[in-house]
């Protein structure tokens, strides 16, 4: 059983680099810079609701590090980090809380994870001034969590034929 989810947490490993790959070339703009589907996140929500905590930040992180040398920057994996930290945080909590379903959870991730990054780019900017994109990122944030979220509660009716 052991080797059973090993290999399913590699394929889905390599599930989320294809989709932050294919999330790279897809050309999606709304004003703000940076601004992304969040697509690897339907994967990181299936593995947290199939295996928990350790098993979908360990595939996150190790997705993140990974894409970001193979087709990104440093920077790019620092601010990566900092939203997918404050998102794992965020989808943690509210799925133990048990008051939303799958949906409910990604879009709390995909609105934290922008809050995150936001943060980090205010810093590094030092100005406030950057939070004006925060009306955008939320609604944002908050519609590709719920596709993201309803495509991962999608997967979940097969999870009981993969779980090890």
């Amino acid at each position: 059983m052991k080797t059973k989810k090993t290999a399913l947490l590699g394929l889905v490993l390599a599930y989320a680099m294809i989709l932050s790959y294919i999330e790279s070339m897809i050309p999606f703009f709304f004003g703000v810079p940076g601004m992304k589907l969040g697509l690897p996140n339907m994967a990181i929500v299936f593995l947290l609701y199939l295996y928990g905590e350790k098993e979908a930040i360990l595939i996150n992180v190790l997705r993140i590090v990974l894409t970001g040398l193979l087709f990104g920057s440093m920077f790019g994996i620092m601010f990566s980090i900092a939203g997918a930290v404050i998102s794992f945080i965020t989808m943690s909590i509210v799925k133990k809380s048990d008051i939303l379903d799958v949906r409910g959870v990604s879009i709390c991730g995909g609105v934290a994870h922008n809050i995150g990054q936001l943060l980090i780019a205010a810093f590094l900017v030092k100005t406030s001034g950057i939070m004006y994109y925060l009306p955008v990122l939320l609604i944002a944030g908050s519609l590709c969590g719920f596709i993201n979220g309803f495509i991962a509660d999608s997967m979940m009716k097969y999870s009981k034929l993969l779980k090890a």
